[in-house]
């Protein structure tokens, strides 16, 4: 059975191999659809991003289809960035843009007050299959970039429980306990179930 990760990120493709390993099934990237071109995040939601993303690459390659939208949501700021996590300082943001600008929003903001948390939500589309998988960390935002693994927010980022952030983690560690590693363990169990035949796609 094949499935095709709706993203282009390579970072993004390299984790869910990782996480997806072992599965009777085939991942291709969207390199492998050059027809399909960028598509649009205008959801109000996660979910309405991942549904958009997966359900696009299902109707244009008719192969199951895996996509995902995370998005760290800090309380101080409200749950922003949330939604437009991604691009938090512009279209075409860096990670490193994004993360100076978290951090100059939470500057003078004390450590007790800088919760927050990393969302992913999961959307696996096909013939008759439309479902969602959710993970999410709690944690909180440190006062500077530390660790060289990872990317996004990983620098910044310190789930509850531990003194290192994502980005100081390696990836056996990381993926055992991220959001995204959450969401996929529960997708992985539905996309199990299609390859066995046990649901149609």
């Amino acid at each position: 059975m094949e499935v095709v990760i709706a993203t282009h990120n390579r970072h993004k493709v390299e984790e869910i191999l990782d996480i997806m390993s072992g599965l009777e099934i085939e991942l291709l990237s969207l390199d492998s659809f050059p027809e399909i071109g960028e598509i649009v995040e205008d959801g109000d939601t996660l979910e309405d991003n991942a549904r958009k993303k997966a359900r696009t690459v299902y109707n244009a390659t008719g192969i199951l289809s895996l996509a995902d939208d995370t998005g760290l949501e800090v309380a101080a700021l409200g749950g922003r960035p949330g939604v437009y996590s991604a691009r938090y300082s512009g279209e075409h943001a860096t990670y490193e843009q994004n993360n100076l600008k978290l951090l100059g929003e939470l500057k003078g903001v004390p450590a007790e007050k800088r919760t927050a948390k990393f969302r992913c939500v999961i959307s696996i589309i096909g013939n008759g299959i439309d479902e969602i998988a959710v993970g999410e960390v709690p944690g909180r935002i440190i006062d500077e970039v530390r660790g060289n693994n990872g990317f996004g927010y990983d620098p910044l980022f310190m789930a509850d429980g531990y003194d290192i952030t994502y980005a100081e983690m390696d990836s056996e560690t990381k993926n055992s306990l991220s959001h995204r590693a959450r969401a996929l363990e529960r997708a992985k169990t539905i996309l199990k179930d299609l390859a066995g035949g046990n649901r149609t796609a």
